[in-house]
C-alpha cells in the first residue's frame, strides 16, 4: 500500500506571521509534522505543497520533498482540497505517479505523533473505509443564540444535566489528520466522502497553532509529552546505571596546557544528580576510553566506581553487570559517540545526549534535551528519580 503525505504550509499567514518557520521547543513548526510523518510505520512519502522559499528549504533539512503551489491557490480562501488535488495532478503529470492512500496532516497540529498517523491510516484499513480523520473525545456542553438571543442546548436539553459518564461518546475533529482513497477523492474532490470512519486520538495531542498563545501552550504540551515517553522508555526495574565520561560528562572538549597537562568542564548539577541516585543505593559505573587522571579525579569526588583506559567497552560493562548479579535489560547505559554503540544496544536502555553523534542518537531508545557537560547526566538522574521503580 502506497501512501503518500501531503503537507500544505503557504507563506502567507495572516494570524500569527510567519508561523510555519516560526520556533516551537527549538524547531520551525513545520518540522515537527514532518518528523512524525518520518517516523510513521505506514508512510511512503511526504511532500509539503508551498509558495514560500524559506518554507521550502526547512522543509528539505528535515527531510521532505516539496512541490511549488501557484499563486492562484495559495490565497486565504483557497481550500485543503485545492492543494491536494493540484499534488496529486503535478505528480500525476511530471512522475505519471499516483499513491493508493493520501495522508493529508496539518502543520498547525505539532503534537501529532506517528501513532496517531499509522492509527488514523490502519483505522481505514481495518474498517474498509474510504475516508477517515483523527478525532479526539468531547465533553462539553455546546450553546447557541436563538433568533431572540436566548441560549439555546445544541448537543444537549438545558432542563438535564447528566454526568460525563452518563452522556452518549461525542467526538470534536482534531484537524491533524486525514486520510483518504485516492481515486474516491479524486471523484468526490473532498475529503469526507463515501464510508468514514473516526481514529480517536489522545485529547492532550489535539493542539492547533492559530494564536500567538498557542505556541506557548504547545511547548508546555510537549515537554510533558516528551518526560512522559521517556519515562516509558526506561526499563521496569531499573538494575544499574554506566556512563560514559568524554562528551557526557564533559562537553567533549578538552584544555591542554603548555606542560601537556589537560583539564575538561563538568556541570555540578551532574553531581547533584548523582549524589541522589547514590542515596537510592543504584549502581553506578563510569567506563571511559580515555586514560586521564582528570577522570578518575572527578570519579572519586563524586563517589563513582571509575574504569578508564577501556578499548573494549561491552567487555568491560559485561563483566561488571555479572560481578554485581545486575540483570542486563535493566540496565541503563549513557553515550555519546560510535565507541558506545556497542553498550547501547546491548543494555535495556540506551541514552544519548543532546548532542550526541547521529548514530549515537539513532540506536538511542531515549534521546536527552541537555548536552553532554551542560546537565545532560542531571536530566537522566531526575528523570530515574521520578520512576517509583528506579531500583529493584
Amino acid at each position: 500500500m502506497n501512501s503518500l503525505v501531503i503537507i500544505p504550509a503557504r507563506g502567507g499567514s495572516k494570524g500569527v506571521p510567519r508561523k510555519n518557520v516560526r520556533s516551537l521547543a527549538g524547531k520551525p513548526l513545520i518540522a515537527h509534522t514532518i518528523e512524525s510523518a518520518r517516523q510513521s510505520k505506514t508512510i511512503s512519502r511526504i511532500i509539503v505543497s508551498t509558495d514560500d522559499p524559506e518554507i521550502a528549504a526547512i522543509s528539505k533539512q528535515y527531510g521532505a520533498e516539496v512541490i511549488w503551489r501557484p499563486a492562484g491557490i495559495s490565497g486565504d480562501t483557497t481550500s485543503s482540497e485545492a492543494v491536494l488535488l493540484h499534488v496529486l495532478e503535478h505528480l500525476k503529470t511530471t512522475e505519471n505517479y499516483q499513491p493508493d492512500l493520501i495522508v493529508f496532516l496539518q502543520c498547525t497540529s505539532p503534537l501529532t505523533s506517528p501513532e496517531d498517523i499509522d492509527g488514523t491510516v490502519q483505522a481505514l484499513l481495518d474498517w474498509d473505509a474510504d475516508s477517515a480523520f483523527a478525532a479526539t473525545p468531547f465533553h462539553y456542553f455546546l450553546w447557541k443564540k436563538d433568533e431572540t438571543g436566548e441560549a439555546t442546548g445544541i448537543n444537549h436539553d438545558k432542563r438535564v444535566r447528566p454526568m460525563r459518564q452518563e452522556r452518549e461518546p461525542q467526538y470534536i475533529e482534531t484537524g491533524a489528520i486525514y486520510v483518504m482513497h485516492t481515486e474516491g477523492f479524486l471523484k468526490a474532490k473532498h475529503r469526507f466522502f463515501g464510508k468514514t470512519i473516526m481514529h480517536i486520538t489522545p485529547p492532550e495531542r489535539r493542539w492547533e497553532i492559530d494564536e500567538p498563545i498557542d505556541f506557548r501552550v504547545a511547548e508546555v504540551l510537549m515537554q510533558e509529552q516528551r518526560q512522559r515517553r521517556n519515562l516509558q522508555a526506561l526499563p521496569s526495574p531499573i538494575s544499574g546505571l554506566a556512563m560514559d565520561f568524554d562528551g557526557v560528562f564533559t562537553d567533549n572538549r578538552v584544555i591542554v596546557f603548555q606542560d601537556g597537562r589537560e583539564a575538561v568542564l563538568c556541570d555540578r548539577g551532574d553531581g547533584m544528580g548523582l549524589d541522589q541516585l547514590k542515596k537510592s543505593g543504584l549502581p553506578l559505573l563510569v567506563l571511559s576510553t580515555e586514560k586521564n587522571s582528570v577522570v578518575q579525579a572527578r570519579c572519586e569526588k563524586l563517589g563513582i566506581p571509575c574504569r578508564q583506559g577501556v578499548s573494549d567497552k561491552i567487555s568491560a560493562l559485561k563483566e561488571w553487570i555479572k560481578k554485581n548479579n545486575l540483570n542486563p535489560s535493566g540496565i541503563i547505559y549513557i553515550g555519546n559517540d560510535i565507541n558506545d554503540l556497542s553498550c547501547l544496544r546491548y543494555v535495556g536502555c540506551g541514552v544519548a545526549v543532546g548532542d550526541a553523534y547521529p548514530e549515537v542518537k539513532a540506536s538511542a531508545q531515549l534521546i536527552l534535551s541537555a548536552y553532554g557537560g551542560r546537565g545532560a547526566i542531571r536530566e537522566l538522574c531526575e528523570l530515574i528519580l521520578r520512576r517509583p521503580d528506579h531500583h529493584d
